[in-house]
Order: C-alpha cells, then sequence, then structure tokens
C-alpha cells in the first residue's frame, strides 16, 4: 500500500500538509491542494479511515435518523445529505427509527452511544423529551431537520405559509371551490405537518372570506394511489364539483392529476391542481407546486453538521445559524385562471 509519506514526496510536501489537504481540515493553499491530490491520485493513495480517526478523533461518520426509507420526500433528503457528506468524505450510517418503542430505545440508549459517529442529522422526527436529552448527553452536533425542538439546533420550513402560498395562487386565480387532499391520522405524526398544511389552506380562505367547507376534505396517505382515490371521492361525490384541488403533498397531486384524467375533467380547463415539495416528477406531469427543495435540505444540514464539527476544533471557524427553510411557488400547467 502507499503510504502518506511516498504521497508527500511526490507532491514536494510534508506529511502535515498532505493530511490537511486530504482530510479537508486545516488551511492549505489551492496550489498545494492540487499538487496532494494530483500525487495521491497518481500513486493510488487512498486515505486509511482507521488511522484517520486514530489521528483526529473521528470516525468521518455520520449518524442519520429517518422515519422512512420507502417514501420519496425522505429518500431525496437522505441522497442530500449522502452526496454533501460525501464530497467531504464522510460516510452514513443509517437508523430508522419506528414507532416501536423498544427499538427507538435501543437506537438512543445503545447504538448512538458506541462512538461511531461525529454527529447525527434527524430527518423529520419529532422526538420526545427524553429522546432529545439522550442526544445532547452524546455531546456530539446534531441538526434536526423539520423542527421546531428547543434542545437542538433545526433546520424548519414553515408549512403553515407554504399552504397558505399554494391556496392563495388558487384564489389569485379567481378559485372559490377549492378542495383540499390532507392526510388520515395515522400519517398526521412527527410535527403535524400535515395539520400545519391543512391550516394554512384555511387561513388562506377565511381571509379570502370562504367559509371552509368539510365536505371539500379528504384525506389520504401521501402517496400516488392515495392521491387518486381521495380525488375520486372529492370529484365523484353528488352536489357541486371543486373547481381547484391543493394536496397536501406532489405525489398526492399526482394521484389527482391521473383521477382527473380518469373521470374526464381536463386540467387544468377543468380543474385546477396544485401540490407541495418539488417532486422530480413535477415537471412531467406540468405540476404547479411550491418547492421545498428536499435535496437542498439534505445539502444544507450535512454543510451544517460539518461546520460544527469544525467550530469544535477551529476557534476561527464562521458560525452557521441554521434557520428556516426556503421554499419558492413554481407555476406550471395543471393550474390556471377560473373561466368567467
Amino acid at each position: 500500500m502507499v503510504s502518506i509519506d511516498e504521497v508527500a514526496r511526490a507532491a514536494g510536501v510534508s506529511t502535515a500538509t498532505v493530511s490537511r489537504a486530504l482530510s479537508g481540515r486545516g488551511h492549505v493553499s489551492p496550489a498545494a491542494k492540487a499538487k496532494v491530490e494530483a500525487a495521491a491520485k497518481s500513486l493510488g493513495y487512498v486515505v486509511s479511515a482507521s488511522a484517520s480517526s486514530l489521528a483526529s478523533g473521528r470516525t468521518r461518520n455520520i449518524g442519520v435518523l429517518v422515519p422512512f426509507l420507502d417514501r420519496w420526500f425522505f429518500s431525496t433528503v437522505l441522497s442530500g445529505i449522502a452526496s454533501a457528506l460525501m464530497r467531504r468524505g464522510y460516510d452514513i450510517t443509517l437508523y430508522s427509527l419506528t414507532a416501536d418503542r423498544r427499538e427507538r430505545h435501543d437506537i438512543f440508549d445503545t447504538f448512538l452511544r458506541r462512538q461511531r459517529v461525529d454527529g447525527v442529522i434527524a430527518i423529520s422526527l419529532e422526538l420526545g423529551q427524553e429522546e432529545s436529552e439522550r442526544l445532547v448527553e452524546l455531546d456530539l452536533p446534531v441538526i434536526a431537520i423539520g423542527g421546531p425542538n428547543p434542545l437542538l439546533t433545526t433546520l424548519t420550513v414553515d408549512d403553515v405559509a407554504v399552504a397558505r402560498l399554494a391556496t392563495e395562487h388558487l384564489l389569485a386565480l379567481g378559485h372559490r371551490e377549492i378542495a383540499h387532499i390532507g392526510a388520515s391520522p395515522e400519517f398526521d405524526v412527527d410535527f403535524h405537518i400535515p395539520t400545519q398544511r391543512r391550516q394554512g389552506f384555511e387561513q388562506a380562505l377565511a381571509d379570502a372570506g370562504i367559509p371552509v367547507k368539510p365536505s371539500l376534505y379528504e384525506p389520504a396517505d401521501f402517496t400516488i394511489e392515495g392521491g387518486f382515490r381521495a380525488a375520486k371521492q372529492l370529484l365523484g361525490q353528488p352536489g357541486g364539483r371543486p373547481t381547484a384541488i391543493f394536496a397536501a403533498s406532489d405525489e398526492m397531486a399526482i394521484g389527482a392529476l391521473l383521477a382527473a384524467r380518469d373521470l374526464g375533467y381536463r386540467v387544468p380547463e377543468d380543474l385546477s391542481v396544485i401540490g407541495i415539495d418539488g417532486h422530480e416528477l413535477g415537471e412531467f406531469f406540468r405540476l404547479t407546486t411550491v418547492d421545498q427543495f428536499p435535496l437542498g435540505q439534505g445539502e444544507r444540514a450535512a454543510d451544517a453538521i460539518l461546520e460544527a464539527l469544525e467550530r469544535r476544533t477551529d476557534a476561527a471557524a464562521t458560525t452557521h445559524r441554521p434557520g428556516e427553510l426556503p421554499y419558492e411557488l413554481i407555476v406550471r400547467g395543471s393550474t390556471a385562471r377560473l373561466p368567467s
């Protein structure tokens, strides 16, 4: 195996410079970094994870807590975290946090205490007081996506404001009979995001002087299939039908688009549909959405955890202050002005 000394000789620098250049810790001039990377590549040198851990006291591994691995939103946030960490030479260890109390207890009291991670990122998990205290006791940097949590540094999206923006877009187009596809109680967990989005929807209607109609609300499960079934109920019931649907996720909005087509409605001529998320299929379906940039959420969380680690070893490091995450209305072809 090629040694760090051989890389240093080939690059014409010290071994300390090689270590700083390849680890990303400490200052190295761009020219020196380029020489070191070129020498390491030509020699086939790979940094030893075990040796690096012994030298730095770090595992170069970040623990990520996630509630679902089979949902698009969570997997996309996770992808952003993984790619950002990989670029900086870090691995990740995934912990799937279910509702099972024993499994959750094992993760917080056993797995995370084995000192195999340098920090923890929690994705859209409403942690209890005891679980949050366990994370604090680890004395490791912790970044939570989807707060608030008074004990942890959090990155948050204002879900009430996001839903208001989506609803106000439909109102601005002249729609008054607006239906909402939300979530069943079993899916309204961890920060109650569906409830907050329903609140934003109802607030926007109230501000426009429009009463909320229970008949224009249908719960689903944040999947395309669930949105399809919910839209079928809303569009197929007797009486007046909605002229627009606001779905609490893009996947449910896509399901609504498919249901409308199945029932013979034209979108957006007969029905406008808007969702939330910024799903990768949104452009294909020409779906109007409020993009909350889930990939960027993951990248920002990774940057925040690494900056927190740097602050522990570099007093001069800049302070990263995670806060509210951005969102943006993306208007496509699924919404249009209500015909007069």
